[in-house]
């Protein structure tokens, strides 16, 4: 290299273009600048302090009490609490839940395709007849207590309400109580827990209130619970006087529809009365059950048939069934069956619905350990032969029986406060075909052995 390119290269400003006085060079230094000057005005807007936003004294009151700390509540203020309506409906409403997911056992492994259960035990449930599903008891409110009467909710299939007399062991226990159990969970505590200051007789669920409960009392007095409001005992209760009952209330039945229905209740004192359950203070209308100018009939169990609301039987403490109205110019008793030597304990008018008409079918029972088959068309009975019983740990009594309305479950009471229920198997629950033209030549070979046993009596009183 020359030393002439080498001075060149050397000259600071040799190869450069001067452009101070360009036009672009000048708008680019006003533009660096103008942005120089926005961001320290910038900067000074963000250091300068900020006017205070005025809040109203209200919002500043509620936000300091909101920041303050918790304070421990006092003794009274947590009873307070405790004791609130409020906190009661939720704790009530919370625990049921949290007492149904404890209870649920699921297997999660469980096969559908049939391998999850053993071929043996598949065998037994596929073949059995009667199989004990659930056990329900519970220590304080049911044990020792006897069963007195069961019956299945209808809008609810999985409810099941029973009734206790008192426990002699807990004088300071309510004498009267009334559990509602649910089949649906694995829960072995009541759904609900109701009590009154007498014995509970019978019990049912009110038609068309699925929240109410009707309960028939050994005081006499019909007393109503309504599970929609916190509270066991009773809601609403008749008087203890002589225009209702003075005896105890063994029958209590909601008959009607929807729009036009009744509260029928009958005591061993032989008065039948009907209620509104929108009102107690005094039955709608009352009569006595009278036989041919007799003593009033005792009435332990009653039953209506299938879609009757004014014809019914009843039976009573001295053995004797008796057909009976509520209304009509021959209201009350119009006729008597003897058959039982003992008290009646219950007594269900046929309710299965099929091709053929049984309405006219009712079965009792009684304490003289049979089980009999009437007719309101004729006069007969017929005599049930002492199916085969599952027996109970212990042999307790077996003393109240009552069937779900699908057939495939009945419940049953016993003495010491338990109620059992069994699952039916198919092939007893559901009839086939030809069993209802077999049952029709069943009745007629007893009707035609009851006329030949008539004839046969009558030669031999005549001999």
């Amino acid at each position: 290299m020359t030393p002439a390119n080498k001075d060149r290269l050397s000259a600071p400003n040799a190869w450069q273009v001067d452009c101070s006085g360009c036009p672009t060079r000048e708008r680019a230094d006003e533009n660096s600048q103008n942005s120089l000057k926005d961001e320290e005005e910038e900067e000074e807007e963000i250091a300068a302090p900020q006017p205070k936003e005025e809040i109203p004294s209200e919002k500043v009151d509620q936000k300091e009490e909101e920041e303050a700390p918790p304070h421990e509540l006092t003794e009274e203020e947590k009873l307070q609490i405790l004791h609130s309506e409020e906190f009661t409906n939720f704790f009530d409403h919370s625990t049921r839940i949290i007492e149904r997911a404890l209870s649920e056992h699921v297997d999660i492994f469980f096969d559908y395709v049939g391998q999850g259960l053993d071929e043996k035990e598949s065998e037994i449930q596929a073949g059995a007849k009667l199989s004990l599903n659930r056990q329900f008891m519970d220590e304080r409110w049911s044990k020792h207590r006897v069963v007195t009467c069961l019956d299945w909710s209808p809008q609810y299939p999985e409810l099941l309400v029973a009734s206790y007399n008192n426990n002699e062991e807990a004088p300071h226990e309510p004498d009267g109580v009334a559990l509602v159990w649910n089949m649906k969970y694995k829960k072995t505590t009541p759904e609900f827990v109701f009590h009154c200051q007498s014995a509970v007789m019978s019990a049912a669920f009110a038609k068309f209130h699925p929240n109410v409960v009707v309960g028939g009392t050994y005081s006499g007095q019909i007393v109503l619970w309504d599970s929609r409001i916190n509270k066991r005992t009773p809601v609403q209760r008749t008087p203890l006087s002589a225009a209702a009952h003075t005896h105890p209330v063994y029958c209590v039945n909601v008959v009607g529809t929807q729009n036009a229905h009744n509260l029928i209740s009958i005591s061993t004192d032989g008065k039948i009365c009907s209620w509104s359950l929108d009102m107690l203070s005094q039955p709608q209308d009352s009569m006595e059950l009278v036989f041919k100018q007799s003593k009033a009939v005792a009435v332990t169990s009653m039953s209506f048939p299938l879609g009757d609301v004014n014809n019914f039987v009843v039976g009573s403490e001295d053995g004797s069934v008796y057909m009976s109205c509520r209304h009509g110019s021959k209201a009350g008793i119009s006729e008597m069956f003897e058959g039982h030597h003992g008290p009646i304990t219950g007594i269900h008018c046929h309710t299965a619905a099929g091709p053929l008409d049984f309405s006219h079918l009712f079965v009792t029972s009684s304490f003289d350990w049979t089980v009999k088959l009437w007719s309101t068309k004729v006069s007969l009975y017929y005599h049930l032969q002492r199916p085969k019983v599952v027996v109970v740990d212990g042999n307790p009594a077996l003393n109240k029986l009552r069937w779900g309305h699908s057939g495939r479950e009945i419940a049953v009471g016993d003495s010491d406060g338990r109620v059992l229920v069994y699952e039916v198997g198919e092939q007893v629950a559901v009839p086939r075909n030809d069993e209802w033209t077999r049952f029709v030549r069943t009745l007629a070979e007893i009707n035609e052995n009851r006329d030949d046993a008539e004839e046969l009596a009558a030669q031999r009183l005549a001999a």
